[in-house]
């Protein structure tokens, strides 16, 4: 139950524009308090603070609020946005364009669009209906979960602008490129039959004529969907990745993904496969590696598979892809991600 006061539920619906400025002051001194207050708490508790154990604690204690409210800020402002890209809206700006440009469509709107592996199918049945060509449709679901707002902002946050445009421009360039390949090979035999023979529909789409307050209040719904679902993730990646901060050895990380091994790229990505995450889980396990000496190449290979290449989406991918498809699918992603590997760690 609501216990706020009734001006105060109905603040952002009232008055958007200052309840917008408010929300964001607030938030900044928040953000500036955390440094100090982590240290204030790992002074407080009985630990030395030289330790490992409390190296730890304060990496803990530092970056699980510090994500936390990063991904609660863009998530919120994603939302206000991504209610102008509805799946219907979506599906009609993709239907209809040749290939190669629809290829860097669909990818450059896997940034701005809040979907995940989780809706894999039904974006995939979506598409199919609306008369998206199949690799088209393969450059979205590659981009979306992998290059998103999320993930972005999380990199931007904690390693700066230099490597969150980096992985951007790796991240969209094997969406398009995977995208494109898979459309040449012209596999829609190896879709299950039963979704090969959907009748097609027209995309089309309505401008919504929300107000202010409304997209505020979509951002709300988007921060209780997402932060909701993702919050334990984050708990588990920071708690790994603490450990690894504090009680890895430094030279441990770069005898096995450093840029000397040539099979490190290769295995990051076999290790990361397995795995089931999403960008706000993984980043803090990345900045750990970083910090004890993993390349960066290898690193965002991992970070690539693990995102883009997860068992659990192939699974769920299973349900409307012949397994010939779905390996070729596997196949093209894992060799753009290794190339993507081995050239970032050749030139930096």
């Amino acid at each position: 139950m609501n216990t706020l006061p009734l001006p105060l539920r109905t603040w952002h619906t009232r008055q958007p524009l200052l309840f917008l400025i408010f929300a964001a002051i607030a938030w900044l001194a928040l953000y500036q308090a955390l440094p100090p207050a982590s240290e204030a708490l790992v002074v407080a508790l009985p630990v030395d603070r030289a330790s490992h154990l409390g190296g730890a604690l304060q990496f803990f204690f530092y970056d699980t609020p510090k994500v936390l409210m990063l991904l609660t800020g863009v998530v919120f402002v994603m939302g206000m946005i991504n209610s102008y890209f509805t799946p219907e809206r979506t599906r009609a700006m993709l239907a209809g364009h040749t290939k190669g440009v629809a290829n860097v469509m669909a990818a450059s709107l896997g940034i701005v669009t809040p979907f995940c592996s989780c809706s894999a199918v039904p974006l995939f049945i979506g598409f199919v209906q609306a008369g998206v060509p199949l690799g088209v449709t393969f450059s979205f679901l590659i981009s979306a979960p992998m290059v998103n707002e999320v993930a972005l902002t999380l990199l931007f946050g904690m390693f700066g602008w230099k490597v969150a445009l980096l992985y951007m421009g790796l991240g969209l360039s094997v969406a398009i490129v995977a995208g494109w390949t898979i459309g040449r090979l012209r596999m829609e035999a190896y879709l299950e039959d039963w979704v090969r023979n959907m009748p097609k529909t027209t995309a089309q789409f309505e401008d919504s004529g929300m107000r202010l307050g409304d997209r505020i209040q979509s951002g709300f719904h988007s921060v209780r969907e997402i932060v909701g679902k993702v919050w334990p993730y984050i708990l588990v990646g920071i708690a790994v990745g603490a450990g690894i901060h504090s009680y890895v050895p430094e030279d441990f990380m770069a005898s096995f993904m450093g840029k000397e091994a040539w099979w490190s790229v290769p295995l990051a990505v076999l290790i990361g496969v397995p795995l089931y995450s999403n960008a706000a889980g993984v980043i803090p396990i990345v900045q750990a590696l970083l910090a004890k000496g993993a390349a960066l190449g290898t690193v965002l290979a991992f970070m690539m598979s693990v995102i883009a290449l997860s068992l659990p989406e192939m699974i769920i991918l299973r349900k409307v892809l012949k397994v010939r498809l779905i390996a070729t699918f596997v196949g093209v992603v894992a060799m753009g991600i290794l190339l993507v590997g081995y050239v970032f760690n050749a030139a930096l």
